[in-house]
């Protein structure tokens, strides 16, 4: 399958990085440990996709001591896992924060820096979240805290005091999801105002997403043998789902294509959501109910691995055709510097042309 046209690879050659960081963390914390000393450990022969995906590897790994210890999100793991978790999390983060810097030390920035940067966030999303999934939370013996649940949390309303870590976590997740929507929502009508476009269609582009994790979430709920059994397939799936469309958007992004509107992985989650809907509006008595075609129990997590499977394949062709397409173009290699930086004879040719 061709996902990227020959009459759209010209773009590429007008691709322009820019952005804002306007985090204090990073401009007095982060920004000078990864310029001052991260960055001077990478030799300049080595690839800036190379070290994006060296950082990517420990994620790996971590899914992998993730899989062998605690399957099933409900273990107790050894402590040396939890501490590997966390150096694998700080050295992706780490890895990730420095793969620009090295692009611009070796002269490589280019759009395949930036796609293979947004897709390997992308898939790290999900991964991430399991292994924060599959990491307990627990609290040791503080007076501190006694002091506080005794005292001045005793004053909050009951549903406060009552509320546990859980339902905790979940609301202060559901706050920063939708405050940072709303931010997101309002930095895009901000910038297509910048450019003398006041149309909302930009937002448009929100509803494939809020259709693909409507479908994902219905499906859990309508199979709560894989929430609870396979539950960490299940995320994969969805984190291959994800990605797929992030990866269409950054590549429509850089060779000027239409916003792609259509997600093809979305349409066996939709197809499982109503195949299992029906057999519940039977149950409930309902007249327009219908079997199921695909069965329950062991048949639903046969196909929620199918649909694994297929995400798989096509994600997988779809990140190497676009990628041997950008690099056969724009005559470059991925992971290696095809082209090295030399100084003196690099600055003469483009002040030539």
């Amino acid at each position: 399958m061709v996902y990227v046209r020959q009459e759209f690879l010209p773009n590429l050659k007008e691709y322009k990085y820019a952005s804002v960081d306007q985090s204090l963390t990073s401009k007095y914390i982060l920004k000078p440990f990864y310029t001052h000393f991260v960055i001077k450990l990478f030799p300049m022969s080595m690839a800036p996709n190379l070290i994006t995906l060296s950082g990517f590897s420990f994620i790996i790994a971590n899914i992998l001591t993730l899989l062998w210890y605690n399957p099933t999100l409900d273990q107790d793991c050894p402590s040396w896992v939890y501490y590997s978790w966390a150096a694998g999390l700080f050295l992706y983060q780490t890895f990730d924060a420095v793969d620009g810097s090295q692009a611009r030390r070796t002269r490589q920035s280019g759009p395949l820096g930036e796609l293979f940067d947004h897709g390997v966030d992308a898939l790290n999303t999900s991964l991430g979240a399991l292994i924060f999934a599959g990491a307990p939370c627990r609290s040791g013996r503080s007076h501190a805290a006694d002091h506080w649940r005794a005292g001045a949390a005793s004053c909050a309303p009951s549903f406060i005091y009552n509320a546990s870590f859980t339902e905790w976590y979940l609301t202060q997740g559901g706050v920063v999801l939708v405050l940072n929507t709303l931010e997101s929502t309002r930095n895009v009508i901000q910038a297509r105002r910048a450019r003398g476009d006041r149309s909302r269609g930009a937002l448009l582009g929100l509803g494939p997403f809020f259709a693909a994790w409507a479908f994902l979430g219905s499906y859990l709920y309508l199979h709560p043998t894989i929430l609870h059994n396979h539950l960490v397939p299940f995320t994969v799936f969805a984190g291959i789902v994800n990605a797929y469309s992030v990866g269409q958007m950054i590549t429509a992004h850089l060779v000027k294509l239409p916003f792609p509107y259509w997600n093809v992985l979305v349409i066996p989650v939709a197809f499982g959501v109503l195949d299992s809907l029906g057999p519940q509006l039977l149950a409930r008595g309902l007249p327009f109910g219908w079997p199921s075609a695909l069965g329950d129990g062991v048949y639903q997590v046969s196909y929620m691995f199918l649909m694994l499977g297929m995400a798989v394949g096509v994600y997988g062709s779809f990140v190497v055709d676009v990628i041997v397409t950008i690099c056969d173009y724009l005559d470059i290699w991925c992971l290696t510097i095809k082209h090295p930086y030399v100084e003196g004879v690099d600055e003469k040719t483009e002040k030539q042309n």
